[in-house]
């Protein structure tokens, strides 16, 4: 069934990277599944081979048969303008109340329409689904407070609908498919005060009754715990993460434990463990209490709401546990490979997520590593420890083994003297069986740590330094706060007071879960980023772990050489990072894009990286991204860069610094240039942060002249001398003009009118390439300056549909009259720009 898995596996990926008309993967499975009948008898390896590849073209078949299936209700798109529209709709995803700020709540709920109205015409029914933001301002007294809308409720609302957009970057999260997957087609927001709750139901029970489950869960864990414990037992037990903040988030991630954090398949099993031992404690027969192990287990998959990863690992769940009813318990490699094709077949779009390959994974590595190596080290030991009272049962032992259950009975009878012969027996067989399982942990964590690094990498851009510390501690705890905690629900349901005792123990396993995390966490080398590995390191990974897997059953030497391979492929991911992608011989300029902010990548004809601003979100209010973290760090992880040579900030508004504290600490840059520092929280932090690192602090004044590799870099504002004001002002930005050979490049951050006609009269800075001021707003880009610069080339850095109107038409006048070829973020998406000392190419990111 691995082999099977695998095949089917290959037939997806050819399904969906090499199209053909779905007649040929038809005609090629029955053709395949004939010539297997035929060869069964006679050429066994030929058939099974044969029969491989009829999984490969049915995977392939299964692909192209869902894509014509699937479709998703994009009936709303048309009226996604940004225009008001009058929508009915009702409930499908039950809303999460969110703090947006000191003066504002959020809701965040998923709603079907089912008419809108527009302009006050006709009704236009439809059923597109949508992701709506509700917001709700708290010093408007007069609006209705903020409820969370639940499960079938239909609701009258005044909303605002956009398309999903992703941010046009190489190494860019899809969200457009991530919720087209969720069947999703666009986003709304509506204030509270436009919502109006209609009569009537609309939904089906089933979703009806989990919401409701869902909700009286996380009511219930909240009645019993204070606010920080409740929030991490709802992330961990019930996967609701409505709760937890940026912060913890980062902590879980940092440290290598994010699979605690969230509900995953570690739940289940843990779960699946305990319902089973203490049914079998019970006296249950063995098949009753698989039954009701995997009826439990689903029970809680369809509470916690989570979605594919905690039905995939129930799944696999009941295929072990009735694999063990056919007495093939010790075929875990074949219940693998038939849960995951279970799984694909359902839905082969599963192949392509991280969790399913980073849970596929770990399963594999324990099935075929570990199990077989530790069946060959620790387990035979474990026989040591039974028949304590049978002198017969030490001549059926291995000679290691009974030597081992010899040497224990020394100690036993040496400490039989001191605490007695009830007392001894229990602490020799407790410690050696403790040992044994210390020994076991330990080899499995490091086992995962090595197998995971690869995709940890790739996908988070992590190098878990710390993981197997941090899991040593926090995995046994969570396994005691788990079961703790939903006996502690349990119970409370039926008498507060009894469930104060598992209570208790939950809160003292989630305490010491949150502080080894963020101890952990807080540790220098807990935070080295690494860029995407490079398609070699990728493919040595892989071999050394199928190599690994290949070893573990053959001689102690050939597995030693697996492991040993499996490791140092695991080492050489962070310590041979991939060299960065750069044109020698070439400037290059690349705007970002990140919405509405700013930020743009130089680099050098040697590879000398500098990175001016970080993006950010607009005004106080705040974002759900970290710009920086998930915006910029991804392109340049996409880029092989690890490390920036330096980084500066124009000047101190949150589009344009906001992401700064987390490109310091991502890539540790030597120097960050700064201009004029006015009183800003923002900019304190950035210096803090940038000192904490021991990243060397340059104030960059009007007048500074200096190479960075083979290029020149002025300073044209501001002045040493110039006025502060109370608070970032756009005319505080650090203007920079860069320059290769014959070709220049002029950066401007925010600069307006007044910085403009002071930098064209007193340094008349000629251009090949503007990038132009305050993302095209009128206030900006003068005459005066076009007139000097005299650019063949202009980029915007805006955000698409924008509720600033960027870029204005008049400066897109201006430059056209200035003969500059423009291009725009919010258009053409990440834009670069190289020039070789005297001509400018562009070239525009190829995203699907």
């Amino acid at each position: 069934m691995l082999w099977a898995a695998a095949a089917y596996c290959c037939g997806i990926l050819s399904g969906t990277y090499f199209w053909r008309p779905i007649e040929w993967w038809i005609i090629a499975a029955v053709v395949f599944a004939l010539a297997g009948v035929f060869f069964a008898r006679n050429r066994a390896t030929g058939a099974y081979a044969i029969a491989l590849g009829t999984f490969v073209f049915a995977g392939a078949l299964q692909v192209e048969v869902r894509n014509a299936a699937t479709s998703l209700d994009t009936s709303i798109q048309p009226y996604a303008d940004g225009e008001e529209l009058q929508i009915t709709a009702h409930v499908i995803g039950d809303g999460r109340l969110q703090s947006a700020g000191p003066r504002e709540s959020r809701q965040i709920l998923e709603i079907e329409a089912e008419q809108i109205i527009r302009d006050s015409g006709p009704s236009i029914p439809l059923h597109s689904c949508i992701r709506m933001s509700i917001y709700s301002n708290i010093s408007d007294h007069l609006a209705p407070a903020m409820r969370a809308f639940h499960y079938g409720e239909r609701l009258q609302l005044a909303a605002k609908i956009r398309m999903p957009r992703n941010f046009r970057n190489p190494g860019a999260f899809d969200y457009r498919g991530y919720l087209a997957d969720r069947g999703i087609a666009a986003l709304g927001s509506a204030k509270i005060a436009a919502i109006q709750v209609l009569p009537g139901f609309s939904g089906n029970w089933m979703g009806l009754w989990r919401s409701r489950l869902h909700r009286s869960v996380v009511a219930k864990v909240h009645e019993l715990w204070p606010a920080r414990e409740a929030g991490l037992i709802d992330a961990m037990v019930i996967g609701e993460d409505a709760f937890i903040d940026r912060d913890t988030r980062v902590d879980f991630q940092r440290s290598g434990t994010y699979h605690v954090l969230v509900v995953s398949g570690m739940n289940v099993s843990i779960l699946a463990f305990v319902i089973f031992w203490t049914l079998r404690r019970m006296r249950v027969n063995e098949i009753p209490a698989t039954i009701l192990t995997v009826l439990l287990c689903a029970s809680y998959a369809f509470i916690t709401e989570v979605g594919a990863p905690v039905w995939r690992a129930t799944l696999m769940c009941a295929v072990y546990l009735g694999t063990r009813l056919l007495y093939r318990d010790r075929g875990m490699t074949n219940a693998v490979g038939a849960a995951a094709m279970a799984v694909l077949i359902y839905d082969p779009r599963q192949l392509f997520t991280a969790s399913f390959q980073m849970t596929f994974l770990c399963v594999l590595i324990v099935a075929a590593i570990g199990i077989p190596l530790l069946e060959r080290t620790s387990q035979p030991y474990r026989l040591a420890l039974r028949n304590w009272d049978s002198r017969d049962y030490l001549a059926h032992l291995p000679p290691p083994v009974a030597q081992f259950r010899l040497d224990l009975e020394l100690i036993l009878s040496r400490l039989q003297r001191f605490i007695g012969e009830k007392s001894s027996p229990i602490l020799v067989r407790g410690s050696a069986r403790f040992a044994l399982s210390a020994f076991e942990l330990l080899f499995v964590s490091a086992l995962m740590q090595m197998g995971l690094a690869l995709p940890t990498a790739y996908y988070f851009h992590r190098a878990t330094t710390i993981g197997m510390p941090a899991n040593l501690l926090v995995v046994p705890l969570t396994q005691v706060m788990m079961p703790a905690a939903i006996a502690t629900v349990v119970t409370g349901y039926l008498a507060p007071w009894p469930a104060k005792l598992p209570a208790l123990l939950t809160t003292l396993a989630i305490d010491g879960i949150a502080g080894s995390v963020h101890g952990l966490s807080a540790l220098r080398l807990a935070d080295l980023r690494i860029p995407i590995p490079s398609p070699l390191m990728i493919l040595f990974c892989i071999c050394s772990m199928v190599l690994a897997m290949c070893l573990a059953r053959r001689s102690k030497i050939l597995a030693i050489v697996g492991l040993v391979t499996m490791m140092a492929a695991s080492l050489t991911i962070p310590s041979l990072p991939p060299s960065p992608q750069v044109h020698r011989a070439q400037l290059e300029m690349t705007s970002i894009d990140v919405g509405e902010g700013d930020s743009a990548l130089i680099v050098t004809p040697e590879g000398r990286t500098l990175l001016v601003d970080a993006g950010g979100p607009i005004g106080p209010g705040g974002s759900q991204l970290d710009f920086g973290e998930d915006v910029v760090s991804p392109y340049l992880w996409t880029r092989g860069i690890s490390r920036l040579d330096a980084v500066a900030v124009t000047h101190g508004h949150s589009d344009h610094i906001g992401g700064i504290p987390a490109i310091l600490r991502n890539f540790r840059p030597k120097e960050l240039w700064v201009g004029l520092l006015p009183p800003s929280p923002a900019l304190a932090n950035v210096i803090e942060t940038a000192q904490r690192l021991g990243i060397t602090v340059v104030r960059r004044w009007e007048g500074d002249k200096f190479a960075f590799g083979s290029s020149t870099i002025q300073v044209l504002f501001p002045p040493s001398d110039w006025s502060v004001g109370a608070e970032p002002k756009n005319n505080d930005s650090l203007v920079l003009r860069v320059s290769y050979g014959e070709s220049s490049i002029l950066l401007e951050g925010d600069a307006e009118k007044q910085v403009e006609r002071r930098v064209a009269a007193l340094h008349h800075p000629t251009a090949n390439l503007l990038k132009v001021g305050h993302h095209g707003s009128d206030n900006a880009t003068t005459p005066e300056l076009l007139a000097v610069a005299k650019p063949e080339y202009a980029i915007i850095s805006v955000g698409s549909g924008n509720s600033f109107g960027l870029p204005r038409l008049q400066t897109l006048s201006r430059l056209a009259r200035a003969g500059a070829r423009v291009y725009r973020t919010d258009l053409d998406g990440a834009v670069t720009f190289y020039l070789d000392g005297r001509t400018v190419t562009t070239s525009l990111a190829d995203l699907q």
